[in-house]
């Protein structure tokens, strides 16, 4: 197999049937595969799968607290604000434009720094970064971890069925792998601390972070409008990493071709420009199949990117030395355009 179909770690009902359809497991599967990936006491090296469930249950508490003891209308409506623009919007900078795509680059680490923690930690990056690799490169194919077809749970679930990598990378598999995340700052395991614990980011160094980054937001929080404030933002970041899941669904048409003339020009796959997503987060999810490494996604007139705005102010303020932007090319082979000739395989 080549390295793409190996560097994830194969989920037990598989990814495909033996004539090359996709496995499109039951509900029981999934949440059976779900408990299997999380149990950290059948295996150590199940502490990366388990991570972001882990920071989900601790935010359950401040749920509670923002809805029984603090609720109120505005600091619900900021909350809101928080996960679906703020939140979102970090998601496309950080996760998806710099630390999968490259997209752009950084003058300094200490910008870099400052924004993989604007905003509160939810899973770390290697969950997301190695199997967006594998997503691109089989976009609504089986091995696609978070493939539309499979069905809502099927991406719901993904980034404990789907997205950690393999356990049995050789050492030339495992470097190539890590070298997904080296541009980002994440400690990385040696090969013998890979074998050990079953990932490319320390284990060490994931909870450090995690612990800091939240003592330093809720502090904020708590001095900028007190324990109601602060509970209501991280009640904005669970529902972020629940909304988040719920895009890798609805971003590739429910697995239906649902493209439209004039605006979803990539017909290579089933991904789509949604309004929401593209206006709240810069997430126009077509547009970045047809360019994934381009630091700017909103190309037609309608298309605001919020992303970019943050990547561009930081260039002109010098914390981002260079971005690639495709916007020139795109309007010169597609603009005016009903579709381009490609099709669905």
């Amino acid at each position: 197999m080549s390295f793409i179909d190996r560097v994830l770690q194969k989920p037990s009902y598989g990814w495909a049937h033996e004539n090359g359809d996709l496995v499109i497991p039951t509900t029981g599967e999934l949440y059976a595969e779900a408990l299997a990936r999380i149990n950290v006491f059948a295996t150590r090296k199940n502490w990366i799968s388990a991570i972001s469930w882990v920071m989900a249950a601790c935010l359950v508490p401040f749920v509670l607290l923002a809805f029984f003891k603090f609720f109120s209308i505005p600091l619900f409506l900021i909350g809101l604000l928080y996960s679906m623009l703020i939140m979102s919007t970090h998601g496309t900078i950080w996760f998806h434009r710099y630390s999968t795509h490259k997209a752009y680059t950084f003058s300094h680490p200490f910008w870099r720094f400052v924004t993989q923690n604007l905003v509160l930690r939810t899973f770390p990056e290697e969950i997301y970064v190695v199997s967006h690799h594998v997503h691109h490169a089989k976009s609504d194919l089986p091995g696609d971890p978070y493939n539309a077809r499979g069905g809502f749970m099927y991406c719901m679930l993904s980034d404990v069925n789907h997205q950690s990598i393999a356990k049995d990378l050789t050492e030339d598999e495992y470097a190539r792998a890590a070298g997904f995340l080296k541009h980002t700052g994440v400690w990385i395991n040696t090969y013998a601390a890979y074998l050990k614990w079953g990932s490319i980011a320390s284990p060490f160094y994931t909870i450090g972070l995690w612990l800091l980054n939240w003592a330093f937001w809720y502090g904020l929080f708590f001095l900028v409008g007190g324990h109601g404030l602060a509970c209501a933002l991280f009640t904005g970041a669970m529902f972020w990493f629940v909304l988040v899941r719920a895009f890798n669904y609805t971003g590739h048409g429910k697995g239906e071709v649902k493209h439209v003339e004039g605006v979803d020009f990539d017909r290579r796959n089933l991904s789509v420009n949604q309004v929401r997503p593209g206006l709240f987060s810069g997430e126009w999810h077509n547009n970045h199949h047809l360019y994934p490494s381009s630091a700017r996604a909103g190309f037609l007139p309608f298309q605001l990117d919020m992303a970019w705005v943050y990547i561009f102010s930081l260039y002109k303020l010098g914390a981002v030395s260079s971005y690639r932007d495709n916007k020139k090319d795109f309007l010169k082979k597609y603009a005016g355009q009903k579709s381009i000739v490609i099709s669905q395989p």
